[in-house]
């Protein structure tokens, strides 16, 4: 499937009561500073990851419209056990075609251009690339490039993959607050910069260096991503987010994938492209240079 056949949605900036309270009045964010801290966080995550926190899950996927035919049936121990449960294997099926870029999860795309002096905006807010890496030679392999940002909405599969085959050169992991991805969070702070987050710089086969990264959010703080390996196939499970909301963001390389028209059209309406796991998104670049043996 490609990305002009997939549904897109308005950038919102409706959320529920608390949300808005927190974000909006002046004693809720008083109160952020608490709620957005990573204990709190790792309470709540102790919370949802016991046998009493079953008990949300009737709603949960009522609430949120899940389909349930998409995932194997099991019997869950916990929220977090639902949360993160895996989906059959002919639903987040990769194209066949290699050269296809394809989506590494479900989530809700946009995409950027990285200026020429490092920064992109997003949603209003102006970011430089080395703000979000906290490393300025990485940093500048990236300029010119393209920035992929997946948000993920409670009704995604929460899973995660690697987009081709490639080796791993480097994991990092910088410490921060865990703010919602949502789009009031993003208005008023910069939240891909601040967020607990961590990510992979790694060659690929076909779309040479390329550095994913994986956004904790308000109550998940857990970003379980699989034990380091020095090589990985295209498809393989990367790793995983427990409960709420959170963020894939993609760097790419000057001349290293062409994306989809489409998805850089919805993002100028601030609508966002609705994507799943292995559909593509776009192509290798020509001019990509090839480094794998």
């Amino acid at each position: 499937m490609n990305a002009r056949d997939f549904k897109t949605v308005e950038i919102s900036r409706r959320d529920n009561l608390f949300i808005r309270f927190l974000y909006n009045t002046a004693p809720g964010r008083v109160a952020l500073r608490l709620f957005t801290s990573v204990p709190v966080s790792k309470l709540f995550g102790l919370f949802m990851s016991s046998r009493a926190s079953t008990l949300l899950i009737r709603g949960f996927i009522r609430r949120n419209r899940v389909d349930m035919s998409e995932y194997v049936s099991k019997k869950y121990v916990s929220f977090n056990d639902f949360f993160t449960r895996k989906a059959k294997e002919d639903r987040r099926a990769f194209s066949k075609v290699l050269s296809d870029l394809p989506a590494p999860c479900d989530g809700k795309l946009t995409a950027y251009n990285i200026a020429a002096n490092g920064t992109f905006q997003i949603k209003g807010s102006a970011y430089t690339i080395n703000s979000l890496l906290q490393d300025k030679a990485l940093a500048d392999e990236f300029v010119g490039g393209v920035c992929l940002i997946f948000r993920l909405t409670p009704d995604d599969y929460h899973r995660y993959a690697f987009i081709d085959d490639g080796e791993v050169i480097s994991r990092k992991r910088i410490k921060g607050v865990l703010h919602t991805v949502r789009p009031i969070a993003c208005a008023r702070y910069k939240v891909y910069a601040q967020n607990t987050r961590e990510y992979t710089v790694m060659n690929t086969k076909r779309f040479g260096k390329v550095v994913q990264m994986e956004v904790g959010a308000l109550f998940v703080g857990r970003v379980s991503n699989h034990p380091l390996r020095d090589a990985f196939m295209r498809g393989d499970e990367k790793g995983m987010f427990e409960f709420g909301g959170s963020t894939i963001v993609m760097f790419f390389r000057k001349d290293a994938v062409t994306i989809d028209d489409t998805i850089y059209e919805n993002t100028l309406k601030n609508r966002e492209t609705v994507v799943k796991m292995g559909y593509k998104i776009g192509e290798k670049s020509l001019r990509v240079r090839r480094w794998f043996k």
